[in-house]
C-alpha cells in the first residue's frame, strides 16, 4: 500500500506541478492585473459566497462515497445511479438558497452570480465522479481529471489574454464563461472514465435509498459545512464589513490564490490517503507507518515552502503582481504560515474521517468556525485583509492541534519523540535563518530565498524527514506491505 501511495502521489504531483502553478501565477494572476483589484475582489467574494452553500449540493456524499466504496467496492454499480439522481435533485435547493442569500446580501442576481452557481453545480458532479475513482483506487485517472479543467482553462484564457482575438480589454465575465465550458468538458470525461465500472446510468429516485444515504452522509455534511465556512467566510466578510467596492477582498485574493494553489497539494495527499486509510482500517491493518511517512513529507514541504515565503512575501508578491500593497503582502505572509500549519496537521483530520470519528471532528470544526467569525469581526474593520489572514492562521492552528490530540487518543499512535524533536529543531532553524538572512545578508532577495530553500531541504533530508532514496526503495519493492 505504501508503494501504491507513493507511485500515485508522484503522478499526481507531477501533473499538478506542471499545470497548476502556471495557471495560478500565469493566467489567474494576469487576469487579476488586467481587471483590477476591485473588480476581481467582487468576483472573488461572490465566488466564495457560492462555495459557502455548495454543501447543499453535496451533503457529505463525496467523503461518505469515497470511504464507503474503498471499504465495499462491489457497491459502486448498485449505488451509482441512485446517488447521481439524488445529487441532481439537490441542484434545485442549492440554486434557491444562493438566490435568496444573494438577495439578502445585495448581490446582482443577473451578473456573475448565476454563472458561478452553475459552475459550482458542475464542479460538484466532477467531485462525485472523482470520489468513485478514488474509492476504487483508480488514482491515475483521478490525477488526470484533477488537472484537466486547468489545462483547458490555460489554453482558453491564454488565447483571450494574449491571442489577439479581441481588441476589447479582458472582462472578468469571459473568465467565468471559460470556466463553465472547461468544467463541463472535464465532467463529461470523468463520467466516461467511470462508465465501464458502473455499466449504465439510470435516472431514478429511490426515496428509501436516498434517505439512508443522506442519514449516513449527514455527519460528513456537517463537517464540510463547518470547514467551508471557516475557510471561506473571510472573503465574504471582507467585502461586506469594509465598504471599498471589493478592494480589500481583491488584495486578500492576491495572496489567497497562491495559498490555495499550495493547499491543493495537501488536499491531493488527503484525496489519496482517505481511501487507503479506509481500506486499511476496514481490514484492521496498522496505519501508523504510512501515516508517519505522509506526515514527514507534508511537514517537509510546508517548512521548505511556507516559512521562506513568509519572510520574502513582499518580493514574491511584487514578482507576479503589479502595484501590490503592504496589506496584500502581509496577508500573504500570514497565509503562508497558515499553509505551514495546515501541512503539519491536515492528515489528522483525514485519518479521523477515514475512521468515522466525525463527532469529534465536527466538534473541533464548530469551535474553529466560531473562533474564525469572531476574529474576523474583530480584526477586519481595523486591519482589512491582514486581519482576515491572522484569523485564518489562529483558526487553523487551534483546530489542527485539537485534531492531533484526538487522533492520538483514538488510534493509539505512538508519541515519536525523536520525530517531534526533529520537527521542532527544523522549525526553529527555519525562523532563525529567515531573521538572520534579512538582517545580516545583503544579497539579492532571490539568492537569499533560494539559499533558504536549499538549506531547509538539506536539513529535512539529513534528519530523515524527506528521504527520496527510501521512497525509491518502496517504489521498487513490489511486495511492499504495511
Amino acid at each position: 500500500m505504501q508503494r501504491k501511495f507513493i507511485l500515485n502521489l508522484i503522478l499526481l504531483l507531477v501533473l499538478n506541478f506542471l499545470v497548476k502553478p502556471f495557471y495560478i501565477v500565469g493566467v489567474d494572476a494576469e487576469i487579476l492585473d488586467r481587471v483590477g483589484e476591485s473588480e476581481y475582489g467582487q468576483y472573488f467574494a461572490i465566488l466564495a459566497f457560492t462555495i459557502l452553500f455548495n454543501i447543499v449540493l453535496d451533503l457529505g456524499i463525496i467523503n461518505f462515497n469515497t470511504r464507503n466504496i474503498a471499504r465495499h467496492s462491489q457497491l459502486v454499480r448498485k449505488q451509482f445511479s441512485g446517488i447521481f439522481t439524488l445529487r441532481l435533485l439537490l441542484v434545485v435547493p442549492y440554486a434557491l438558497i444562493c438566490i435568496i442569500g444573494a438577495s439578502v446580501l445585495g448581490y446582482d442576481l443577473y451578473g456573475l452570480l448565476p454563472w458561478l452557481v452553475l459552475n459550482q453545480i458542475i464542479i460538484a458532479f466532477i467531485l462525485y465522479f472523482r470520489s468513485v475513482l478514488n474509492g476504487m483506487l483508480l488514482f491515475a485517472k483521478d490525477s488526470f481529471i484533477s488537472v484537466l479543467d486547468r489545462v483547458l482553462l490555460i489554453i482558453t484564457c491564454s488565447i483571450l489574454l494574449w491571442g489577439g482575438v479581441t481588441e476589447q480589454p479582458f472582462q472578468i465575465e469571459w473568465f467565468v464563461y471559460a470556466q463553465t465550458i472547461c468544467y463541463s468538458f472535464s465532467a463529461l470525461v470523468a463520467f466516461f472514465f467511470i462508465l465501464p465500472n458502473v455499466k449504465s446510468l439510470k435516472l431514478k429516485l429511490n426515496l428509501p435509498f436516498a434517505m439512508v444515504i443522506l442519514k449516513k452522509s449527514f455527519p460528513f455534511a456537517l463537517l464540510i459545512i463547518l470547514m467551508t465556512f471557516y475557510n471561506r467566510a473571510d472573503s465574504v466578510m471582507l467585502e461586506k464589513l469594509i465598504d471599498d467596492r471589493g478592494e480589500q477582498a481583491g488584495r486578500y485574493a492576491q495572496g489567497f490564490r497562491l495559498f490555495e494553489a499550495l493547499n491543493m497539494v495537501i488536499f491531493m495527499f488527503a484525496g489519496l490517503l482517505l481511501p487507503i486509510f479506509s481500506r486499511l482500517l476496514k481490514e484492521k491493518k496498522d496505519v501508523q507507518r504510512i501515516f508517519l511517512l505522509a506526515v514527514k513529507m507534508l511537514f517537509s514541504g510546508g517548512l521548505i515552502i511556507g516559512v521562506p515565503a513568509y519572510f520574502y512575501r513582499a518580493h514574491l508578491m511584487d514578482f507576479r503582481y503589479e502595484g501590490t500593497s503592504l496589506v496584500a503582502d502581509n496577508s500573504f505572509g500570514m497565509l503562508m504560515l497558515s499553509f505551514f500549519v495546515i501541512s503539519t496537521t491536515f492528515l489528522f483530520s483525514t485519518l479521523l474521517t477515514a475512521g468515522g470519528k466525525l463527532k469529534e471532528l465536527n466538534a473541533t470544526s464548530s469551535i474553529g468556525l466560531v473562533l474564525n467569525i469572531v476574529l474576523n469581526f474583530l480584526l477586519i474593520p481595523g486591519y482589512g485583509a491582514y486581519g482576515a489572514a491572522i484569523a485564518s492562521l489562529c483558526t487553523q492552528g487551534i483546530a489542527g492541534f485539537a485534531q492531533m490530540i484526538i487522533t492520538k487518543r483514538h488510534f493509539q499512535l505512538e508519541m515519536n519523540l525523536v520525530l517531534i524533536t526533529k520537527m521542532i529543531v527544523l522549525t526553529a532553524l527555519a525562523f532563525s535563518m529567515g531573521f538572520y538572512f534579512q538582517s545580516a545578508l545583503d544579497w539579492s532577495w532571490s539568492s537569499e530565498f533560494l539559499l533558504m530553500l536549499g538549506v531547509l531541504a538539506i536539513g529535512c533530508w539529513v534528519t530523515g524527514l524527506l528521504n527520496p532514496f527510501k521512497m525509491l526503495e518502496i517504489v521498487k519493492d513490489r511486495n511492499n506491505k504495511l
